[in-house]
């Protein structure tokens, strides 16, 4: 198998495959691919795991694509941002935002990353919804905007809007804490809660929360309000809302070449 990623804003991943090889993905990934390619869409191992995978977050099919030649298949993220490939060891494993998963090596297993507290679950928001995906074998990440990668020591904490937080290393945790100060809440547009990332581990960063431009999108859409006082209302509307009720109806998340 070889791949590469191109292009700067909206990037694609090309990936060449020998005969009985195979890469999957989540519904509405592919781009492009050759007639050696054979799709085979199905559940991913039943009814449960579907719909485990869609309570995570994700499709409820996923789609097989095997090479019965030389194999070219390409995938394309839906929102501007960057492709990640992380080639993980047997049982290495990467927590994700459910958007962010984009395809994998068959190797690589998708499923639901369980909080360990209540409240991240809870009050997470966006973050409620993470997954987790384990090798061994290539996986290919999108996340949206530009990316900042940290390196967090043990016991160091970052804390974080929720919808920022890209991927980061098991390792890492993650919980909400609910923003200090009665001012900050009502007036500080950044919603009740943010996320807390706790080394060690590292954490991959995200500029362009999806919500963030779908908001700024509908401002502008027919009945949005573009008035130049709108800006302090939505977002302490939508930062309340989104903050008490765990943020679940903004679940939307989310140059250069590599080879193996």
């Amino acid at each position: 198998m070889r791949y590469e990623v191109s292009g700067t804003v909206m990037q694609t991943v090309a990936i060449d495959l020998d005969p009985g090889e195979a890469v999957y993905s989540q519904t509405n990934s592919m781009a492009w691919m050759n007639d050696s390619i054979v799709m085979d869409t199905h559940t991913g191992g039943g009814f449960l795991a579907g719909l485990k995978r869609s309570f995570g977050g994700g499709s409820f099919f996923i789609t097989d694509f095997t090479a019965r030649g030389a194999g070219h298949v390409a995938f394309a993220p839906r929102f501007p941002g960057a492709i990640i490939p992380a080639e993980l060891g047997p049982g290495q494993s990467l927590i994700c935002r459910k958007e962010t998963f984009l395809c994998a090596q068959k190797g690589v297993t998708l499923e639901l990353a369980w909080q360990k507290r209540i409240g991240s679950g809870f009050f997470g928001g966006a973050g409620f919804i993470l997954q987790k995906v384990t090798g061994p074998g290539v996986v290919w990440l999108d996340l949206s905007g530009e990316v900042v990668e940290r390196d967090l020591a043990a016991g160091e904490r970052l804390l974080v809007h929720a919808g920022h937080v890209g991927m980061f290393e098991p390792g890492v945790g993650f919980d909400i804490q609910m923003v200090r100060g009665f001012k900050n809440v009502l007036f500080g547009g950044e919603g009740l809660f943010l996320a807390t990332l706790t080394g060690p581990g590292h954490v991959w960063l995200q500029s362009m929360p999806i919500l963030n431009l779908a908001e700024e999108i509908a401002r502008y859409l027919p009945g949005g309000d573009t008035g130049a006082n709108s800006g302090a209302g939505q977002t302490l509307a939508a930062g309340a809302t989104a903050g008490a009720v765990g943020g679940l109806l903004g679940g939307l998340f989310g140059g250069g070449s590599d080879n193996t």
